[in-house]
């Protein structure tokens, strides 16, 4: 069985203080459930969130570079991350695609490395519109997914969270139907238990991602191969993040 796991991805949101103060609250609103919940905050937070010592959720980043130590400037390793308290990392987000360049080698790159230190990627496939369009989404995805496990061991594989993220519905208010979301995830799956097998594959927990909000959230996780979560700005507010984690209620 598949714990649920729903990530809140602020993105470039929060000073310190306004981080703080909604971790705090989502501590006293969110109520005891089998959802895993995760919280990826701008790196200047990351400290000071994980010295609250949160029981109900956990801390991630939002991205992390491949290399331990060295001339990188603005860059951010994984051991870093790991030292703040981080257990969780987005790696391979539309955004870091298509605003700063990075492709699937260097994607691959920092999995390898955040698995290698203990940290969980939450690794962000998708396509765009036209993408969508011309028919090639099953093409895109599988192929995202496959270039950026390259080189995960079977006995990772669980370690990793798969976000199926379809660009054109990430802070558009449009967003995929339930259905074709988890027809899509199965597809990614498939292309799992044909990379390693049916049983690993199984392990995998794949959230949607893509304006997902209180009022769709029951909706997709409804769906038997939709494990979860990545939600962007309805994580910013914590009834609306709340609402959405205690979506059973």
């Amino acid at each position: 069985m598949r714990t649920p796991i729903i990530a809140g991805n602020w993105k470039m949101h929060k000073t310190v203080g306004e981080a703080v103060e909604t971790c705090r609250k989502l501590e006293e609103v969110v109520t005891d459930s089998p959802v895993e919940v995760v919280v990826c905050a701008p790196f200047t937070s990351l400290s000071a969130l994980s010295a609250l010592g949160m029981e109900k959720v956990q801390l991630g980043a939002q991205n992390m570079f491949y290399a331990d130590q060295g001339a990188y400037t603005g860059e951010i390793s994984g051991q870093m991350l790991v030292d703040t308290g981080c257990s969780y990392v987005i790696l391979g987000h539309s955004e870091r695609r298509e605003i700063f360049g990075e492709d699937d080698e260097l994607i691959n790159k920092k999995v390898l490395k955040a698995l290698e230190l203990g940290l969980r990627p939450i690794l962000c496939v998708g396509e765009t519109l036209s993408q969508r369009k011309a028919g090639e989404t099953e093409e895109v995805v599988v192929s995202q997914t496959a270039k950026a496990l390259s080189g995960v061991a079977a006995e990772q594989l669980p370690q990793v969270v798969i976000a199926y993220e379809p660009i054109w519905a990430i802070g558009t208010g449009e967003n995929s139907t339930p259905e074709d979301a988890n027809r899509v995830i199965g597809l990614i799956r498939s292309k799992l238990a044909e990379l390693y097998d049916g049983e690993l594959a199984g392990q995998v927990r794949i959230q949607y991602g893509g304006s997902v909000k209180p009022e769709n959230i029951a909706g997709f996780m409804q769906q038997p191969e939709i494990d979860g979560a990545l939600v962007g700005g309805a994580s910013l507010a914590v009834e609306d993040f709340a609402a959405i984690i205690d979506y059973q209620r």
